[in-house]
């Protein structure tokens, strides 16, 4: 039994499935958004109020790394964990009971509830990217591939399980006036929103038991330096002790991390590291900010069709890629700056096509329908491995610089969101194509 627990496999899985725990929660407010608007007195207005609450979810993330900073080795990254995993759980039990419930605030009727939950959930992902991803430096470097792996799957999934339940699917029926004009009809889900958070909450619920089950894992004892603290072992021990890592693929303990490391303030800030700091924020602002603001936009002009093979095949292409970067490990500046490159083009193409929505180029054509979708597939598979492969490399820097990825992580995507928010709900730059309307004609 104890051979087959320490397993690099069941690691591997078990970080997997502990990385998914860390966006799901988002994940899963945006892809049941259209069951929810149809219920909620909000409306489609409540897009913007889920933005402005994610926003505010980075307060989570700044408090971690002023802690960091003012008070370095003092947190219990575990016990953080622990927490914000609980809280994350509560709060998806409450949203699958309460998500529906509204309350009178100045004469008007708001689902206070919901976004209520929501800002909790917001809070608590914001927060993983500064606590799982430091957390991860107790791994061998392979496992923090893997734990993009995870991330990538918690997207994936609740799209494939909103997929299955019917959401935004709808048909052209003669309109009831009988001028001959089609009208769109939404289609009834295969099961109510309520049913859709309960699958959150079961998802939480394996997250938070797989960083159970790995911080229970039998690990090797200790060995302390003589007459030092016993949370701060020399370089040559912890040198000693991650070879060892590398061949057994066996996670360290707790009191095995060094966390403060004397030099690395210095160290940590090489050109390379800035420019990969750099690269990781600016991927970010595109692929967890800008792109998904407008995807509808790109994609509905084409069909609800073309929309949905975007959405499914852009979340496959994630988790792929990051599967891929376990094996081929890109370590050239130049050659992660040209994968950027080539996905900025991609991501620019993508942009056009939002900015002349609701009349793209190539529209009723096969053609442009498959240039939209492989758009989106190598858009979202470039950075996706971009991100893997500079997580990877970082982890080598230390686990202050596993701090800085995610602190680029999250400053990238709430800059991306900020700066596409008021040109979609402000400025309305992007124009939504009517379904079941010839919107060119």
């Amino acid at each position: 039994m104890d051979s087959w627990w320490n397993k690099a496999a069941v690691t591997h899985v078990l970080v997997a499935l502990f990385g998914m725990g860390s966006w799901v929660s988002v994940n899963s407010l945006w892809v049941e958004l259209p069951v929810v608007v149809s219920v909620l007195p909000e409306g489609w207005d409540l897009p913007a109020y889920l933005s402005v609450l994610i926003a505010f979810g980075n307060l989570g993330p700044v408090a971690m790394t002023l802690i960091h900073h003012f008070a370095p080795g003092r947190l219990n990254e575990r016990l953080a964990i622990h927490i914000i995993q609980c809280l994350a759980v509560v709060a998806s039990a409450f949203l699958a009971i309460f998500w529906s419930q509204v309350v009178s605030v100045s004469g008007k009727m708001h689902s206070v509830p919901y976004l209520l939950l929501a800002f909790v959930l917001a809070l608590v992902c914001c927060t993983s990217n500064v606590t799982f991803l430091p957390y991860m430096y107790r791994f061998p470097p392979q496992f923090i591939r893997t734990f993009f792996v995870g991330q990538g799957l918690s997207a994936l999934f609740p799209c494939v399980v909103a997929l299955g339940q019917g959401v935004g699917k709808l048909e052209c029926l003669n309109s009831t006036l009988g001028n001959g004009t089609l009208e769109p009809h939404n289609l009834k889900e295969k099961f109510p929103a309520q049913n859709f958070f309960w699958f959150l909450f079961v998802m939480l619920v394996i997250s938070g038991h797989s960083f159970l089950a790995l911080t229970l894992r039998v690990t090797a004892e200790p060995v302390k330096t003589e007459g030092g603290d016993p949370d701060t072992y020399s370089n040559k021990e912890e040198i000693d002790e991650r070879d060892k890592l590398q061949n057994g693929a066996t996670p360290v303990s707790e009191d095995q991390v060094e966390v403060v490391h004397p030099t690395s303030a210095e160290s940590f800030w090489t050109p390379r590291n800035i420019y990969l700091l750099l690269l990781l924020g600016v991927s970010n602002a595109l692929s967890n900010g800008v792109l998904p603001s407008v995807q509808s936009f790109s994609c509905l002009p084409y069909g609800t069709v073309t929309f949905h093979l975007s959405v499914v095949f852009g979340n496959i292409a994630n988790p792929l890629a990051c599967f891929v970067a376990m094996f081929v490990l890109c370590r050239s500046n130049a050659g992660l700056g040209a994968m950027a490159a080539i996905g900025g083009v991609f991501a620019t193409y993508l942009l056009v096509l939002a900015a002349l929505s609701p009349c793209p180029p190539l529209l009723g054509t096969t053609v442009g329908i498959v240039l939209v979708v492989m758009s989106w597939v190598i858009f979202t598979g470039m950075f996706s491995y971009l991100k893997v492969v500079i997580g990877s490399l970082l982890h080598e820097a230390g686990h202050a610089a596993l701090l800085w990825c995610g602190v680029f992580i999250q400053a990238g995507s709430l800059i991306g969101a900020l700066s596409v928010f008021p040109l979609v709900s402000i400025y309305h730059v992007f124009q939504r194509a009517k379904d079941c309307v010839d919107n060119c004609g």
